[in-house]
C-alpha cells in the first residue's frame, strides 16, 4: 500500500479540487484560498492530469460525475501512482456508492450539497491527522497502545488489522462485508442490503452463502484469537462490535 506522507509544519498545503460545475469550483478555490491553503481548480480530468504533470498536491478533492472521465478513475490513479490524500465530494449518496469511492482509494466520502466550511473542516482535521503521524512503525504503536487502538480495515490489500497490529487476509466478499458495515458503525445493516453489495440475488441458496461467508470470517479471526467484531441481529442483519476504521 502507498504510504501517505507526513506533514513538515512549514510545508505548503497544496490542493487540487476537480469539480465540473463552475459556480462551485470558484466558491471553493476562494473559501479554501482564504483559509490558508494553495489551491488549483480543475474542471475535468484532463486539466487534473495536466495540473498533476506541472505540480506536487497534498490533497485531491474529486467529483465522481466529470465530463470526460470518472472520478473513479481519478482517484484510482491517485492511489496507485501518488501519495496523495483523496476527498471525493459528489452528489452520489447511496451505500454502494460509497464503497466503490473507498475501493478506489478515498479517505473521504463527502455528499452534496455540502457548505464551504464544511469542507475546509474536513481537511482542516485532515492535515492534523498528517501531522500527528508517528515516526515509529503503525503496527508497534498499536501493541504499545492498547488502550487507545481499533481495528483498521487495509483497503488494497483486503487486510483486516486487529486491535495489537497482526493481519488477517480477506477475500473479495470478506472485505466488501465488513466495509459496509464500517460505514454504518452504529447501525444494524439489513440482510436484503448485505446481500445486494455482495451481489448476491435475493434467494434462500444467497442467504445460505452470506452465512457461510459469515461464518468462514467469524472462524478466521477467532482462530486468530480474537472475538468476532461482528454481531447479528436475527431477522434484521448485523452491525459492528467494535470500531473499524478504513485505512
Amino acid at each position: 500500500m502507498t504510504q501517505q506522507p507526513s506533514l513538515p509544519a512549514n510545508s505548503i498545503k497544496r490542493i487540487i479540487i476537480v469539480e465540473d460545475d463552475s459556480d462551485l469550483l470558484e466558491n471553493m478555490v476562494k473559501y479554501l484560498t482564504l483559509a490558508g491553503y494553495e489551491v488549483t481548480g480543475a474542471a475535468s480530468a484532463r486539466e487534473f492530469y495536466y495540473h498533476l504533470s506541472q505540480q506536487t498536491y497534498l490533497l485531491a478533492v474529486l467529483d465522481i460525475g466529470l465530463p470526460d472521465q470518472s472520478g473513479l478513475v481519478l482517484a484510482e490513479y491517485v492511489r496507485n501512482n501518488t501519495s496523495m490524500w483523496i476527498i471525493i465530494l459528489t452528489a452520489r449518496s447511496t451505500l454502494e456508492d460509497k464503497l466503490a469511492g473507498l475501493k478506489c482509494g478515498a479517505d473521504f466520502y463527502l455528499v452534496k450539497p455540502i457548505d464551504c466550511s464544511e469542507l475546509a473542516a474536513t481537511i482542516a482535521n485532515l492535515f492534523v491527522r498528517i501531522n500527528e503521524t508517528p515516526a515509529i512503525p503503525e503496527q508497534e504503536l498499536l501493541r504499545e497502545t492498547d488502550t487507545f487502538a481499533q481495528w483498521k480495515l487495509e483497503r488494497n490489500n483486503w487486510i483486516l488489522i486487529t486491535p495489537k497490529g497482526d493481519s488477517i487476509k480477506l477475500t473479495s466478499k470478506e472485505f466488501e462485508f465488513i466495509t459496509s458495515l464500517s460505514l454504518r458503525s452504529n447501525t444494524i445493516v439489513a440482510r436484503r442490503d448485505i446481500l445486494k453489495i455482495l451481489d448476491y440475488p435475493s434467494t434462500e441458496q444467497a442467504s445460505h452463502a452470506l452465512e457461510s461467508m459469515i461464518h468462514r470470517l467469524r472462524k478466521k479471526i477467532e482462530e486468530a484469537g480474537y472475538e468476532f467484531p461482528v454481531k447479528t441481529s436475527h431477522g434484521m442483519g448485523y452491525c459492528l462490535s467494535a470500531d473499524i476504521i478504513c485505512i
